[in-house]
């Protein structure tokens, strides 16, 4: 299990169970909770509110080293261990590093950015991509790409997908596929409806794949020797990544997940100085991204995004604003009808996987009207991950999201580029390699079929 809940600590105060978007979390109150693998989307939300924790006065050094091995934590690492946690990859990506027959690639989600200065004592929302770039140089990784690159790419896939369904009589809604907790809710629960979800993978999956692919090329490496690394602030990201159909580049797309408090872990335990690196860049042309690519990390971002360049290929006219304030909020379901030239689009956002409950059954009964819907397991999206730093005080909570929001549409807003198609690097890979969006190569690297979930995360 990629989320797991300790017996040893766990004190039954029930606090998960509040925050668990599918019950998955059993158990009598004042006693262990468990994880009922059956239910669980892996969303970590329970590992952020988990307080329950190993006490030095109560159980003392050696029981606490244990439990620090016991998770593959860095011995550098000595934050409280709490019953909630999810699995420590940190060091598979030490191996890594370390051989010399490895070519290390490593992509980093728009969320990360905002969240990852928390940990090293900066104050909440703090936007660090440059310090966050240097920091995975100073790692000593041989490219530093950007997750925002395959986000970019997402929206030219998916906004030409749903434009052809929409003009083409597909199935309709189409929801989107780029949280991999909300596709694993939907096979599990209404595998009848799974045909509504986008074809897109991820970008953390199509940037695998390209990496594999196009990047070995530009970078004249055998792609058998590419290990690709992801920083993610999601958990499930991991249960992602080992999917068996996330191997079009020939490989494993995507070798290993971290979260956004595992990249601390590794920064910390190498001897970085983060706080006081001088900013770098992401490497081009994996690198380079837009301001649309930017807000995914936010809930409303995938589907401004879409809006954004969606509006310019339908009508060929720029958009009259860039900024959809409309679909931009906080959790909860917003619907809003866009005209986009002779089209009128009947659009729904979705945060927390809760709400997603009551449009799946009025789907499933022929009661919705609408063309396309963004669904976004956590709270506020993925500045609320649950691989983001861990808020131990409740009142800093709402704050930190709302900060670590704020500064994804600043960075938005300070970009050359603020729509998908505009980045000159997406249109390089198309020219060079992909050839057009929804092509036979982009099919085959980009896009997939999500099945009925059978599936347990091993």
């Amino acid at each position: 299990m990629i989320i797991n809940i300790d017996k040893d600590l766990c004190t039954g105060c029930q606090e998960c169970v509040k925050v668990c978007p599918t019950s998955a979390i059993e158990g009598n109150k004042g006693e262990p909770q468990e994880i009922n693998s059956q239910k669980c989307v892996m969303c970590g939300q329970c590992v952020q509110v988990c307080k329950s924790y190993a006490s030095l006065i109560d159980n003392g050094y050696e029981f606490i080293d244990e439990k620090r091995k016991e998770r593959n934590l860095p011995k550098s690492i000595k934050e409280p261990i709490f019953a909630a946690h999810n699995v420590c990859d940190v060091e598979k990506v030490k191996e890594a590093l370390d051989d010399p027959n490895k070519f290390t690639i490593v992509q980093c989600a728009p969320a990360v950015r905002v969240a990852i200065g928390e940990e090293f004592g900066l104050s909440l929302g703090s936007l660090t991509p440059g310090k966050m770039a240097a920091a995975l140089k100073n790692l000593n990784f041989d490219r530093v790409y950007d997750t925002n690159f395959p986000a970019d790419l997402t929206i030219m896939e998916e906004g030409s997908e749903l434009i052809t369904r929409v003009t083409n009589g597909g199935t309709l809604p189409m929801f989107t596929s780029c949280c991999p907790a909300w596709v694993k809710f939907l096979e599990d629960n209404y595998p009848e409806l799974t045909d509504h979800l986008s074809s897109c993978k991820s970008p953390q999956q199509m940037g695998g794949a390209v990496f594999k692919t196009y990047g070995a090329q530009i970078n004249n490496v055998d792609p058998s020797k590419i290990y690709s690394v992801s920083i993610m602030p999601c958990t499930c990201k991991k249960y992602e990544a080992g999917r068996d159909e996330m191997n079009s580049s020939g490989y494993k797309d995507v070798d290993v997940v971290l979260t956004t408090r595992e990249l601390a872990y590794l920064i910390k335990d190498m001897g970085i100085d983060f706080n006081n690196l001088d900013d770098e860049k992401f490497e081009s042309p994996l690198g380079t991204y837009t301001g649309a690519g930017t807000i995914f990390g936010v809930t409303g971002g995938v589907m401004e995004a879409e809006l954004r360049t969606g509006y310019e290929l339908i009508t060929k006219e720029s958009i009259p604003s860039i900024d959809v304030n409309e679909v931009r909020g906080s959790e909860g379901f917003r619907r809003l009808d866009i005209t986009v030239g002779n089209l009128n689009l009947k659009v729904g956002v979705v945060s927390g996987l809760k709400n997603v409950v009551h449009i799946l059954e009025s789907l499933k009964k022929g009661n919705l009207d609408l063309d396309f819907i963004e669904v976004m397991t956590c709270p506020l999206g993925c500045v609320s991950g649950g691989g983001q730093p861990k808020l131990l005080l409740e009142e800093y909570r709402n704050v930190a999201y709302k900060k670590r929001a704020e500064s994804i549409y600043d960075h938005d807003r300070s970009l050359q580029f603020r729509k998908s198609h505009e980045n000159p690097e997406i249109k390089k890979i198309y020219e060079e390699f992909l050839k057009e969006p929804l092509g036979s190569i982009s099919h085959h690297l980009l896009h997939t079929e999500y099945c009925i979930g059978k599936e347990v995360a091993k």
